[in-house]
């Protein structure tokens, strides 16, 4: 990253590109690239890659105030909505992530009395407004799945067939290999375990995702859901070895341990 900086630097020194503040007709031709940087910075800070912390408060706040100067900006743009949208009932829940104990807690067991409304009252209105306007934008799709969760009164109720169509939609519009991976997930809440496994394995031969935790985490756990205890153990062996994060190897761990010798 260091060496990229520097030839970055190089590259503007040399070619004379000058420092400005771009106009307001430039910003609509440079949104998408800033919208992806600020969502990189609040994915980085709401799960930490690495370390012994699940979140990065910093880079999360950080994320939400860069989203809203973006609102500001640009009020009628419907991606930067979504945008705003998304951190906002993402983020929503962050407080009830970590259990008293320091362990982490599912979206199935969070207590979601403790999830902050005036957040996901202010995203989900974000988000009809960009609806209204757009419906294929990645962000607003995005948003889109974080208000059907944002605003399920429990897990159970959770509706995982407009999830699971919502990503069909994002797919279209995003191929990438964590969005397959994220509808495959939500196949197997909303058809069961069975057709999730039968979705992951079609990710399989994902270089991509050869390393990706969640892929093994994901399998795991439906594996263990279906009784296929030594596949399970297998899955979560594979996941622990790829986890960089303290609290989520620990989960992982745990859950390793609950299948027994």
């Amino acid at each position: 990253m260091a060496a990229r900086i520097t030839r970055a630097k190089n590259k503007i020194s040399t070619s004379h590109i000058p420092y400005r503040v771009p106009e307001i007709e430039d910003l609509p031709a440079r949104v998408d690239a800033v919208l992806s940087v600020i969502h990189l910075v609040f994915t980085t800070g709401h799960t930490a890659p690495l370390g012994a912390d699940l979140m990065r408060r910093d880079l999360v706040e950080r994320a939400l105030d860069l989203s809203r100067m973006m609102r500001a900006l640009l009020p009628e743009d419907p991606d930067v909505a979504g945008l705003l949208a998304l951190i906002l009932l993402t983020d929503a829940r962050h407080e009830t992530r970590i259990g008293a104990d320091g362990t982490l807690v599912l979206l199935s067991e969070q207590d979601r009395s403790r999830w902050d409304r005036r957040a996901i009252e202010e995203g989900s209105e974000l988000i009809r407004d960009a609806l209204g306007q757009r419906l294929d934008g990645p962000f607003v799709l995005m948003a889109a799945i974080a208000a059907v969760h944002a605003e399920a009164p429990s897990w159970e109720s959770t509706d995982w067939h407009e999830i699971v169509g919502l990503y069909d939609l994002l797919l279209v519009t995003w191929p990438s290999p964590v969005v397959a991976l994220n509808r495959a997930v939500a196949i197997g809440l909303a058809d069961g375990p069975a057709a999730g496994l039968s979705a992951l394995s079609e990710l399989s031969s994902d270089r991509q995702l050869l390393s990706y935790t969640y892929l093994a985490s994901a399998r795991a756990d439906f594996l263990r859901r279906l009784g296929r205890v030594e596949e399970a153990r297998t899955a979560y062996q594979e996941a622990i070895g790829c986890c960089e994060n303290e609290i989520e190897r620990t989960f992982l761990v745990g859950r390793l341990q609950e299948l027994g010798v």
